[in-house]
């Protein structure tokens, strides 16, 4: 038997999920592999989808949690050659469903990671890989151009952050709290300001009317999408990717009818429902080259064993944490 945390209802995480013994996956079959689960982040997506408040259609229960980590390949089926025992993969390439001690995939999109931390390749395949694909999919950015973004204090905005510097952009960073202008720049911020209704004015006093950021990066809809439209240069996009505001994206016409900004969405479940598995691979292999040379580093908080998941899930919601929390199912 092995370990799961499964959820067959929807609640509070740490209420509706529950710790179960799934049958042995058994040998590997052709073109499979046999992973030993290293560590896995809990991340917002999945409190929200035990919560069935996820923007999609919930999975058939009972599910397993969890949609990103990192393991150790026990074992290997007939067919599989670009792999070999003791290699560590990302388990999205996995499948969904990763809260457990033992998983049984599909060897064909997996590939051996490089030695680095195992707790920061388990918080690759989301957060990184979201800020890398907003950063280059939608605007052609140069060295020197700036970037604003709300929420600058979250996961996916800690990793605009670092890339931005690494790739020779400035970026502009939108928080609510005063409180986290000095730890955003000891990331590596060039700017942070408080948001408030006159954004647009003091963004254009620090970057001047001919270098106004030409990307926004949006996590918040409502107001904060209206705002970051106001701050950016004529023919500039908004890219939106959550609604933490709970309200619909607003972007007035003035914006769009006269100064041609545009907004667009970005959700990764539907990027890799359809890039290219080179490209797939391609960026999966920048990103982790990143985690290996130390540019990209999540602060961790806390780490636990399956078996107290519900201290786990419940320290995940938790509001004002310094870093991430991920379960560690075979330490």
């Amino acid at each position: 038997m092995v370990k799961a945390i499964q959820y067959a209802r929807f609640g509070k995480p740490w209420e509706a999920a529950e710790l179960v013994d799934l049958p042995d996956p058994g040998q590997p079959g052709e073109g499979e592999v046999l992973i030993d689960v290293e560590a896995c982040a809990i991340n917002p997506a999945d409190l929200l989808q035990l919560e069935g408040r996820y923007g999609v259609e919930p999975p058939p229960l009972p599910a397993i949690g969890g949609g990103e980590g990192v393991g150790i390949v026990r074992q290997l089926g007939p067919g599989v050659s670009h792999l070999k025992a003791g290699d560590r993969v990302l388990l999205l390439f996995a499948g969904r469903g990763n809260w457990r001690k033992q998983v049984k995939a599909k060897a064909a999109k997996l590939f051996a990671l490089p030695k680095a931390d195992p707790l920061q390749l388990a918080m690759l395949t989301v957060n990184p890989a979201t800020a890398l694909l907003m950063l280059k999919s939608f605007i052609d950015l140069k060295p020197g151009d700036w970037v604003i973004q709300n929420a600058a204090n979250s996961g996916v905005g800690h990793n605009v952050i670092v890339l931005a510097k690494k790739f020779g952009l400035r970026s502009l960073n939108i928080v609510r709290r005063a409180s986290l202008i000095d730890e955003l720049k000891q990331q590596g911020a060039d700017e942070v300001l408080v948001d408030g209704p006159d954004l647009g004015q003091r963004v254009k006093a620090i970057t001047g009317k001919d270098a106004a950021p030409r990307l926004g990066i949006d996590a918040i809809g409502g107001e904060g999408t209206r705002r970051i439209g106001h701050a950016l240069a004529n023919g500039g996009v908004i890219v939106n990717y959550g609604l933490l505001s709970g309200q619909p994206c607003m972007v007035d016409a003035a914006e769009t009818v006269f100064r041609d900004v545009a907004l667009r969405g970005f959700w990764l479940a539907r990027w890799f429902a359809t890039a290219a598995p080179q490209e797939l691979q391609q960026t999966y292999a920048e990103l982790t080259r990143l985690v290996a040379d130390g540019t990209i580093h999540v602060a961790v908080e806390a780490t636990y064993p399956l078996e107290r998941y519900k201290e786990a899930l419940s320290h995940a919601a938790r509001e004002g944490r310094k870093g991430k929390i991920l379960f560690t199912p075979n330490s």
